[in-house]
């Protein structure tokens, strides 16, 4: 007969800790890009499992190799995550609550204001740069920038984009309902098929679309044109019907694919 091994009050405190501390660890990392990281290497161990049950054996040999180098390349990978990590935990937020997801309701208002916003900084030909964070996380550029966590209207955008006010020059960055900083420094795309007519918004919009999945809306301060970037492409002279539909299937997809699939369409 097979004695079961037994398990004391303090090997339960102890799993359940280390289950905390992992739930924790997911809800932190969400907010960044670490997550496809994660996902990249989690696919590497089920491809690694998977060709040596089919006896794959160069095949799984090279995934072996691969995954000895990542001990050596994660730390490289993941310094920006963890640094913060560290950081947070010496200011004692390592703990805090996530934000939590946007209804249909709250991000039709969003749009509404953005859109209402984007027309006024257009009419006036004042330059702006609004970007929208999806599900890649874009903490390290949120970083760069001045903290507000402010809600989304058109006034607040309208006077942070006036010239000569102190976070006129940089990018916004919106979470959810929430102008969460301003006056955010983005990465240039490197793309060589850039118009020399665009400017460093244009270039820093197609940049933030280029290494994640958000949307940015930049208005011209030359001509007052409206151009939206995601996923790299850039669409230029929009009105404001063309504005608002392109919002709403973006972001109204974002909502939908933090929904359970078994809740939607109900």
């Amino acid at each position: 007969m097979v004695q079961l091994p037994t398990i004391s009050f303090i090997n339960i405190i102890d799993m359940l800790v280390v289950a905390f501390l992992i739930y924790k660890l997911f809800l932190w990392i969400k907010g960044t890009r670490a997550v496809q990281l994660l996902k990249g290497l989690v696919v590497l161990l089920i491809a690694t499992t998977v060709s040596n049950w089919l006896g794959l054996y160069t095949f799984n040999w090279i995934l072996k190799s691969i995954q000895g180098m990542l001990i050596v390349a994660i730390p490289v990978v993941f310094q920006p995550e963890l640094r913060r990590a560290l950081e947070r935990l010496g200011r004692g937020k390592f703990l805090s609550r996530q934000l939590v997801s946007l209804g249909e309701e709250d991000t039709t208002r969003v749009i509404n204001e953005i859109v209402r916003g984007a027309m006024v900084l257009a009419k006036n030909k004042i330059g702006a740069l609004i970007v929208f964070e999806r599900e890649t996380g874009i903490n390290d550029y949120v970083e760069t920038g001045v903290g507000l966590d402010s809600l989304v209207s058109g006034e607040l955008l309208i006077n942070i984009f006036t010239p000569n006010s102190p976070l006129h020059d940089g990018a916004v960055i919106v979470r959810n309902d929430r102008v969460v900083s301003a006056g955010c420094f983005l990465p240039l795309t490197e793309g060589l098929n850039i118009s020399k007519e665009l400017g460093t918004r244009h270039r820093a919009a197609i940049g933030i679309s280029d290494v994640s999945d958000a949307i940015a809306l930049i208005v011209s301060e030359e001509t007052g044109s409206i151009s939206v970037a995601i996923d790299g492409q850039l669409t230029r002279n929009l009105d404001e019907r063309a504005l608002r539909e392109i919002l709403a299937e973006m972001l109204h997809q974002k909502t939908m694919n933090q929904v359970p699939f078994w809740n939607r369409g109900s």
